[in-house]
């Protein structure tokens, strides 16, 4: 009983001494002499003589799907710290977000909170990299997904979500053509399949309940990443046990090159531009999903499961309506998926104490508070990265599919976290543009790839 009174005398103390704190925002200090400093710490309780100052920070991010689910993010937080505002600056989907990130600090205007990938990133920017080793949240993510943004025990940045990507695929179009998707766990099977969808059209079977459908693939060699980054990476997962491994490689021998050339033939053989691979090279992001997948002008792209809110913003029926085939490697791993973390959160560690400690606070409170991780699974709709969410779950079909994949370990690593910088899509993504359009062979390409990979490490 005297137990149980302590920890009631306990629990009232502490109830009243949060009904009694003003909210955790950063707050200004007397000095020694009289002055006024801003406090770093966040979540410092204001007192009666103390004045809260505005601080204004800003986020420079690459994720174009979860720009309107971070900007409510962002006003909620805002609403809760009133001195506090959010300027949110996004630069992704055709465009060079590791440019454009280089380009912004060389500017002067160098953002609060931005983006790093994996190993090689974080060598690259690590003189304005903050330690965020002690942050709240750092024993919360999952096994693994700090191992790219760890150096020397030292933790440097905040895993955005887990993601896989594969060939995603409308279950409606392949049931209508008489395809069972769980029997593709092959290179050969999924060729078959893709031929029997293509005849189909070319008949007319398909014309009355899919009247936009034109091609069974669409694949949007416009985008590098794509090419260069993901698909590359069936490749190098291979040769590569991870990411760090492939940091380190110091040349690669490009052991399944003729395997990714079947798939890249593939792609283009049952595309909308079949007759002249060429314009693929003209194929973006928007339309391969927004003007592609999305309207069921077409069965299948290889993309990931952060496609789910694009399309279910323009036809939620065909988003609900989508899962995720193996992307296959001929010959050598054909039944899996890739999952990994697409990109960290890291914060400029040469930016002012204040916006430091917002920055870490914002952070903190996204991927931590009940109202943030509402939006990161059911707006963002992200696959969480670290424990905690028990009661939010995701429930997209695609991310479902991911979780069913990694549960039968049918799964490759993100090996292209490692790859030299800017080596991905500068180099190997532009080759396979010229590959489509006939300016250069494929022996050429993977010449061209192997030493610039050398020179460029």
């Amino acid at each position: 009983m005297k137990k149980i009174l302590s920890l009631l005398l306990i629990l009232v103390m502490v109830f009243s001494l949060s009904a009694c704190g003003a909210k955790t925002v950063p707050v200004t200090e007397k000095t020694a002499d009289g002055t006024s400093e801003q406090a770093a710490n966040p979540d410092q309780i204001a007192n009666p003589d103390q004045t809260v100052e505005p601080v204004e920070i800003s986020i420079f991010q690459f994720k174009v799907e979860i720009v309107e689910a971070l900007n409510h993010a962002i006003a909620l937080y805002e609403d809760e710290h009133p001195n506090v505002k959010i300027n949110l600056q996004t630069v992704g989907g055709g465009d060079d977000y590791g440019a454009a990130l280089r380009a912004q600090f060389q500017s002067g205007n160098e953002p609060d909170i931005y983006d790093v990938g994996g190993p090689q990133d974080v060598k690259d920017w690590m003189d304005k990299l903050e330690d965020l080793t002690d942050a709240p949240w750092a024993g919360l993510p999952l096994d693994g997904v700090l191992s790219g943004v760890t150096v020397e025990g030292k933790v440097y940045a905040l895993p955005y979500n887990i993601e896989g990507y594969g060939l995603a695929y409308n279950k409606a179009i392949f049931e209508a053509s008489g395809v069972d998707a769980t029997t593709l766990t092959t290179f050969d099977a999924l060729e078959e399949a893709l031929q029997i969808i293509q005849t189909k059209i070319d008949s007319g079977a398909l014309k009355e309940q899919f009247p936009l459908l034109e091609a069974p693939v669409e694949y949007a060699a416009k985008e590098t990443w794509v090419t260069g980054l993901h698909a590359s990476n069936i490749a190098f997962a291979s040769e590569f046990a991870g990411a760090i491994e492939t940091f380190d490689a110091a040349s690669i021998e490009f052991k399944h090159a003729d395997a990714l050339k079947a798939y890249i033939d593939l792609m283009a053989k049952y595309s909308s531009n079949a007759a002249k691979p060429s314009g693929l090279n003209a194929v973006d992001y928007s339309t391969q999903v927004d003007e592609g997948i999305a309207i069921e002008r077409v069965a299948v792209i290889q993309q990931g499961n952060w496609i789910y809110g694009g399309v279910k913003a323009i036809d939620e029926n065909v988003a609900n309506n989508l899962g995720f085939l193996p992307i296959p490697l001929k010959g050598v791993k054909e039944d899996s998926i890739a999952i990994g973390v697409p990109m960290y959160w890291a914060i400029n560690k040469d930016s002012e104490a204040a916006k430091k400690a917002t920055a870490k606070d914002f952070l903190n409170w996204l991927y931590t508070s009940e109202e943030g991780k509402k939006i990161v699974v059911n707006e963002m709709f992200f696959i969480p990265p670290m424990s905690g969410y028990d009661n939010v779950q995701p429930a997209d079909p695609l991310a479902q599919d991911i979780l069913r994949f990694a549960s039968e370990g049918k799964t490759m690593p993100w090996v292209f976290m490692g790859y030299p910088t800017d080596w991905g899509q500068s180099v190997l993504g532009e080759q396979i543009q010229k590959y489509y359009a006939g300016e250069t062979t494929w022996e050429e390409l993977i010449q061209t790839a192997k030493d610039k990979w050398v020179e460029m490490r």
